[in-house]
């Protein structure tokens, strides 16, 4: 059949049913829109990426699927807590003492679980969603996308891909990019009874940065613990151990993690994932925008995964309903959608850079409170963009802060790893 004979079936096609895909959707078919769901897997999946930030809140009420996740009985969580791996300084993040906090607490979330309410929202507003169904080939024309699959062709008018690290679409366009630098693997399972704070400082993400690794602890229930390590690629193959190796040996060689480990069970298998730090350098095309990891992932750390996925699903659900709206505006709406995106994603960027580096723990962990530089840098790990001067400027300071300490200790220098017996 020629493309000038299909009809148009949906207004848009996703690919991909993660948060990005389901959070694009289900805001999509709000605004009136016929939206079909590609997701080549079957939900619940075990995903890892277990912590969201307190701006993903707006999206997730406006969405309207925020009353489920609260019904959920998800952890609270507070804020993040860092901790120098040589066990002689920590600090407490929390959200609510973030430069201007618009939300104070996001969830910590079982990701298996959070998806699939996500998922089942969208169908709820009434998105056709396909599980099982995985996309073969997508073409292009010039007022259509047809997306084809083993049992199907439908078209669309517009395209939003968010198939994740999979990224379909930078796959077929050869897009995408690896942050130069960044050649990091992780290890991660779950763990029962691992002790925690009373309190909010119960729900606090943990991450001990260690001289060449660091580490995350998550609350997920009650009793159990996502617990990870990261290292460099080239490390782990130096170490020429396994994936259950590596884990427990980077467990019992850093004694703040052998104390907070030390009744613990682990009760997953050790899953590994490798490769991760990329970019897409095309995010949009004439009918088609990316969101989530088809976009790209920078680090587990800071926990900007999901919090990018649902930010740019956001921009993207309002970039195609424009454009649904008044073709026109397509090419200057999916352009502002790229930009935007690609400036969030740098300031995260510079700050995971900035976590690799020595002087950048030394300086967090050893706050001096002027001018609001300390929560400045804490409403970034809530999820502020940095939109506002006022903001912005208190990061650059942070940063100048954190250079100068690379020469001249404004702060008291660190090991980042337990001293040797004598």
């Amino acid at each position: 059949m020629d493309a000038s004979d299909e009809m148009t079936d949906f207004d848009v096609a996703v690919l991909g049913g993660g948060p990005a895909g389901s959070t694009a959707a289900a805001l999509l078919a709000k605004a009136g829109r016929r939206v079909v769901v590609f997701e080549r897997e079957r939900f619940p999946r075990f995903h890892i990426g277990e912590s969201l930030l307190p701006r993903s809140m707006k999206t997730l009420e406006r969405s309207g699927v925020l009353p489920e996740i609260e019904r959920a009985g998800f952890i609270r969580k507070h804020g993040a807590e860092i901790v120098a791996g040589c066990g002689t300084s920590e600090s407490r993040f929390y959200f609510r003492e973030g430069f201007r906090p618009s939300c104070e607490t996001a969830f910590q979330v079982p990701r298996a679980e959070f998806d699939k309410i996500l998922l089942d929202h969208a169908a709820k507003c009434g998105v056709d969603v396909r599980e099982g169904t995985a996309v073969n080939a997508v073409d292009f024309f010039a007022d259509r996308v047809c997306v084809r699959t083993e049992g199907a062709t439908i078209s669309c008018r517009y395209l939003l891909d968010c198939t994740g690290r999979n990224a379909f679409l930078a796959g077929k366009l050869g897009t995408k990019r690896a942050y130069a630098g960044l050649d990091k693997i992780a290890f991660f399972a779950h763990y029962e009874n691992v002790p925690r704070p009373e309190g909010i400082d119960g729900s606090l993400t943990r991450m001990v940065r260690a001289k060449d690794r660091w580490f995350w602890m998550i609350p997920l229930t009650e009793t159990k613990m996502s617990v990870g390590v990261v290292m460099d690629t080239a490390t782990f193959r130096a170490a020429r151990s396994s994936p259950e190796g590596i884990m427990e040996e980077s467990l019992r060689e850093l004694p703040v993690m052998v104390e907070r480990m030390k009744a613990a069970t682990r009760v997953t298998g050790v899953y590994t994932s490798g490769d991760y730090s990329y970019r897409n350098a095309a995010l949009h095309g004439p009918r088609w925008l990316a969101a989530g990891d088809a976009a790209g992932f920078i680090d587990p750390v800071f926990s900007s995964g999901v919090f990018l996925a649902i930010l740019g699903a956001e921009h993207a659900a309002d970039a195609i309903d424009a454009a649904l709206s008044d073709p026109q505006c397509a090419v200057r709406r999916f352009a502002a959608h790229a930009r935007r995106l690609r400036k969030v994603m740098a300031l995260y960027l510079k700050f995971v850079r900035a976590w690799y580096r020595q002087e950048f723990i030394e300086t967090v962990l050893s706050p001096r409170e002027f001018f609001g530089v300390v929560p400045a840098v804490n409403a970034v790990l809530a999820g502020n963009t940095g939109a506002e001067f006022a903001l912005r400027w208190r990061l650059a300071l942070f940063h100048l802060i954190v250079t100068v300490q690379r020469f001249v200790p404004l702060c008291p220098r660190l090991a980042l790893r337990p001293p040797i017996p004598s």
